[in-house]
């Protein structure tokens, strides 16, 4: 571990050493959610107020024991992502100034059949978080009717995911169909808070995006659990859906009291790891 001291949050104080502890204090809820996924970093290495970047491709030289998921793109270019299979190999992508975890929907072993289905809402201009909340329960109660079962979490930035663990079968391009659809859908019967407008000059002011575009391919969202690298340290956080009922607000969860609410209330995705209950999204397609 490297620059412990290093403020990485100017406005609270916290430093590296903070952020790496809070990764060992969650690991045990965390770790089953990230294993065999390819991970890409988004490094800040001088912490939230600093520049970032992206890197996909493992640095080298790095110790022979993080794990590899090697990846085939369209370009034809192999990029050797690295695997968060443990504490070490995830402090060791931590300590690279990765203050949020962005890893793969599928799994190493079939890069092309996700495991999830989900939907990124986020607020456009002029909308608000409560809006957000209002536009989780209605793809909720949508996705309900069809008698599917989803789960809820914080954003830890400006909006909320719902996802439904699938089962593997369907391509990665199948499922991004069926999100489409029923993102237009929500938006056909929802005009007044849903939209599904990718298009940003076309994308009404007040609404709530259904973002189905973050189900293609090699795109990524912040973990659950991820810190955020937002003034507060927020937490990308589940939530069940009495909370989105009665009302959060995005720094109700943060990197300071995350742990104790884990310790209280256990691991609320924990439904999200088994095989069981996963939804034949085949028989949508």
């Amino acid at each position: 571990m490297t620059n412990l001291q290093k403020i990485f949050w100017p406005g609270l104080g916290l430093t590296k050493r903070d952020l790496l502890q809070y990764y060992v204090d969650v690991s045990s809820w965390l770790l089953p959610h990230l294993r065999d996924r390819a991970m890409v970093m988004k490094r800040y290495p001088n912490g939230i107020a600093g520049e970032f970047f992206f890197m996909k491709r493992a640095p080298s030289p790095r110790p022979s024991s993080i794990p590899i998921c090697s990846i085939k793109h369209h370009s034809g270019n192999v990029i050797d992502f690295p695997i968060v299979q443990d504490l070490s190999s995830l402090l060791w992508v931590v300590n690279l100034g990765c203050i949020d975890l962005n890893p793969w929907y599928a799994r190493c072993d079939d890069i092309d059949r996700p495991d999830y289905l989900h939907f990124d809402l986020d607020p456009t201009e002029g909308a608000s978080f409560g809006q957000v909340l209002e536009t989780a329960l209605i793809v909720r109660d949508a996705l309900a009717s069809l008698k599917i079962k989803s789960y809820a979490k914080t954003t830890g930035s400006r909006g909320v995911h719902v996802y439904v663990p699938i089962v593997r079968g369907p391509l990665q391009k199948q499922v991004w169909a069926f999100a489409k659809e029923f993102s237009k859908e929500l938006a056909l019967r929802n005009p007044k808070i849903v939209t599904a407008e990718y298009r940003i000059a076309k994308r009404p002011s007040r609404r709530v995006l259904a973002d189905y575009n973050q189900n293609a391919w090699n795109r990524t969202l912040a973990s659950v659990y991820s810190v955020r690298p937002k003034p507060a340290a927020t937490v990308s956080t589940p939530l069940t859906w009495e909370e989105v009922e009665r009302g959060v607000r995005m720094t109700d969860f943060t990197m300071q009291n995350v742990p104790q609410r884990l310790r209280k209330v256990g691991d609320l995705w924990k439904p999200l790891l088994s095989e069981r209950g996963r939804v034949d999204l085949g028989g949508f397609l």
